[in-house]
C-alpha cells in the first residue's frame, strides 16, 4: 500500500528571482498528479507573477496544509507569508529578507510536526539575507540549526544519471583543502550510505571516493592527501561494512562507463561535485539534504535574477525536487 503523505511545503525563496515563476509552472504541470504541495509565500506576489508571464494559474489562500489537499487540483494553495514590500523581478530588496527566512522556518516547523510531508526550498539570494543579519552560510546550515540537536547535514546533488556528495561545501578552496580530514570523509560517507539505503531503497550502496589532487596524487608526486587523509577514510568505511572504494582520479570518474560502477560519488570539495552533475543535467538536478530529521530537497539552480519576470525559467529542476521529496517522504512514511 502507498503511504499517504501530507502536502509538501514549498518555500518562498528570493521573491525577486525565478522561484515564483518555476513554482507556478510546476503546479500547472503537476496539478493532476498524486503529489500535493502548498506554497509558503505571498499570494499577491504569486498572482502578480502569473499575470506578468501570462500563466493562467489560480492562486488560493489556505489557513493550513490540510486544506491544500482539496484545493490543489483546482488552484495553487498558498499559506500566506506577506512581503514587506512588493517584489520587483530582478531587483533585490533587503526589506523582504524577513519573509524569506520566515517561510523557511515555517516550512520546517510544519514538517517536523507532521503537517507537511517535506520541505522543498526554492533558491535564496545569500548576500541579500546576509545584509539582513542572516548568519548561516546557506540553506543547508540554516536547516540543520532549525532541526535542533546534533544533526549533521550532508548535501547531495542528484539527477537520473549521477549522485554526488561534497565533503566540504561553502568554503574557499584553500580552506576546503585545509579543513579536509579523514574524520570528515568518514562522517559524510556514513550519513550518505544510510540515506541511500533508507531514502532511496539502495541495498549496500557503492561509494566511489574521489581524490583531491590531479591523478589522485599520482602516488604522492602531486600531493599526499590521498595517502594521508583519503585512503585511511576508505579503510575505516570498509571496516564498518560500507562499500567504499578509491581514491579515484577525479577527471576519469564521471564518464558514463565509470558512473555505472557506483551509486554515489563522494567528492572532496564543492566544485568537484557540482561541475559534473550540472554538466550532465543542468535543468534536472536536485539538491537533497541528508542527515536531517525531515526530508528536504531543492532545485539545483540559483535565483537567476537576470531572467526573472520574463517567463523564460525552466521548472524542470523544481519538478524533479518535488517528485524526489514526495518519493522519499512516502518511503519514510511506509517504514
Amino acid at each position: 500500500m502507498t503511504a499517504v503523505v501530507p502536502p509538501l511545503a514549498i518555500t518562498m525563496g528570493e521573491p525577486a528571482g525565478i522561484g515564483g515563476e518555476v513554482l507556478l509552472k510546476a503546479w500547472s504541470q503537476l496539478a493532476a498528479g498524486r503529489i500535493r504541495f502548498v506554497a509558503l509565500d505571498d499570494p499577491a506576489r504569486l498572482a502578480a507573477e502569473a499575470a506578468r508571464i501570462g500563466l493562467g494559474v489560480p492562486v488560493a489562500t489556505v489557513s493550513d496544509p490540510e486544506q491544500a489537499v482539496d484545493v490543489f487540483p483546482r488552484a495553487l494553495p498558498v499559506l500566506p507569508v506577506p512581503l514587506a514590500v512588493p517584489a520587483r523581478p530582478g531587483q533585490l530588496d533587503v526589506r523582504n529578507a524577513t519573509a524569506v527566512r520566515h517561510s523557511i522556518e515555517e516550512a520546517v516547523r510544519l514538517t517536523l510536526a507532521g503537517r507537511a510531508g517535506a520541505v522543498v526550498t526554492t533558491p535564496i539570494h545569500k548576500k541579500c539575507l546576509y545584509e539582513a543579519g542572516f548568519t548561516w552560510p546557506g540553506h543547508t546550515e540554516f536547516l540543520a540549526a532549525l532541526a535542533g540537536g546534533d544533526h549533521r547535514p550532508v548535501m547531495m546533488l542528484a539527477c537520473t544519471e549521477l549522485r554526488v556528495v561534497p565533503v566540504t561545501i561553502h568554503v574557499a578552496l584553500e580552506d576546503a583543502v585545509r579543513n579536509l580530514s579523514t574524520a570528515e570523509i568518514v562522517a559524510t560517507a556514513e550519513i550518505t550510505a544510510r540515506a541511500l539505503e533508507r531514502d532511496f531503497g539502495i541495498a549496500s550502496p557503492r561509494l566511489a571516493v574521489a581524490g583531491l589532487n590531479p591523478h589522485a596524487g599520482e602516488g604522492g608526486s602531486m600531493g599526499r592527501q590521498e595517502i594521508t587523509v583519503v585512503a585511511p577514510a576508505i579503510r575505516i568505511l570498509q571496516e564498518k561494512g560500507i562499500r567504499a572504494f578509491g581514491p579515484l582520479p577525479p577527471d576519469t570518474m564521471f564518464h558514463a562507463a565509470a558512473r555505472a560502477g557506483y551509486d554515489v560519488a563522494i567528492c572532496m570539495y564543492h566544485d568537484q561535485a557540482l561541475i559534473p552533475i550540472k554538466t550532465i543535467d543542468f535543468d534536472g538536478g536536485v539538491n537533497v539534504t541528508l542527515g536531517l530529521p525531515f526530508v528536504r530537497t531543492s532545485p539545483d539552480h540559483g535565483t537567476a535574477l537576470g531572467i526573472a519576470g520574463r517567463g523564460e525559467a525552466n521548472p524542470r529542476s523544481l519538478m524533479a525536487a518535488i517528485a524526489m521529496a514526495g518519493e522519499i517522504a512516502a518511503r519514510r512514511a511506509a517504514d
